[in-house]
């Protein structure tokens, strides 16, 4: 009888299954016996236990900030809000003193507080799980802050916001029409732009997965077609996404052949330079079909009122 044998994992294949699932955005933050202070990005928070009240979070083992996570006393939980994208990019970067110019203050243990989150937990240190390649950290509450502001959503690369479903109105109001073409939502610009990005969004993502790219592998391709020589940091302005996203889209490209890595700078290959082409050609046709039926004068106008909400 021979025993069976797991089916083989793609890691990459895997990871983009994963980001399937949205997660809030939080920064750890804890505070060393030397003094020295230690905050890591992280999306792999949770609830545990109400009775007692424990939350979990996981750090690769390898880290260099695992190790003063594994010896702090305390460690503290800071729920981003949805305006605090910079600070999760901030936390995501190596560098030599993440909170240098930062306002923060002191909570249990020393572990820094941030202003302005959408909520905090300030953790008594539980317990310390394995994980395979990473420890789960899990924390007793032993206080926390609600601010009740919307926080920062993370979903397949890409930052987010929280939005009510429109179906979450229905009947609501009975003085809001069910029919969103006629009632408030669907006479709401914002609520019209939010669909009408989605629903571009939705019918473009295959296309792009069709020659074997995510949305974010895509954008990537698309910016240093016409921006070649950009960091990861300059990167990000371009995609609305965080930096270690960026990274391991960038991984990703690098391994394929598609980009190639000068110094801290990113360029695309001759493969990429023909990727870029193909990509926009899907995204040119795209638009094509989505703006069918429309004057040329009407889509300029479009074009236009983008510009002026950009500004």
């Amino acid at each position: 009888m021979t025993m069976m044998t797991r089916p083989a994992i793609d890691p990459k294949a895997f990871r983009r299954a994963l980001g399937n699932f949205a997660t809030g955005v939080t920064i750890i933050t804890a505070r060393a016996t030397d003094g020295s202070t230690v905050g890591v990005t992280a999306s792999s928070f949770n609830s545990l236990s109400m009775d007692p009240p424990l939350i979990l979070w996981s750090s690769m083992k390898e880290a260099r900030s695992c190790a003063i996570f594994e010896s702090a006393t305390h460690f503290a939980v800071n729920i981003l809000a949805a305006d605090q994208m910079d600070m999760s990019n901030h936390f995501a970067r190596q560098q030599p003193d993440k909170f240098a110019g930062l306002n923060y203050e002191e909570g249990l243990g020393g572990a820094p507080l941030f202003p302005d989150c959408a909520g905090r937990f300030q953790c008594e240190s539980y317990a310390k799980l394995d994980g395979g390649d990473h420890w789960i950290f899990v924390g007793r509450v032993v206080g926390f802050d609600d601010f009740g502001r919307a926080p920062l959503i993370f979903h397949q690369g890409s930052y987010g916001m929280v939005y009510n479903h429109p179906d979450a109105f229905a009947n609501s109001d009975p003085a809001v029409s069910e029919d969103t073409g006629t009632g408030r939502i669907g006479n709401h610009g914002f609520f019209l732009m939010l669909q009408a990005v989605r629903a571009y969004q939705a019918r473009y993502q295959p296309k792009m997965e069709a020659l074997g790219l995510s949305v974010i592998e895509a954008r990537i391709l698309l910016v240093l077609n016409d921006l070649a020589g950009l960091t990861t940091e300059q990167l990000v302005t371009h995609l609305h996404t965080p930096e270690t996203e960026a990274h391991a889209a960038l991984v990703n490209l690098e391994d394929r052949g598609l980009v190639a890595q000068d110094g801290d700078c990113y360029a695309l290959t001759e493969a990429g330079h023909a990727q870029a082409t193909r990509c926009w050609r899907v995204a040119e046709a795209h638009a094509d079909e989505a703006f069918a039926g429309l004057e040329p004068s009407q889509v300029d106008t479009f074009h236009e009122v983008l510009r002026h909400l950009i500004r």
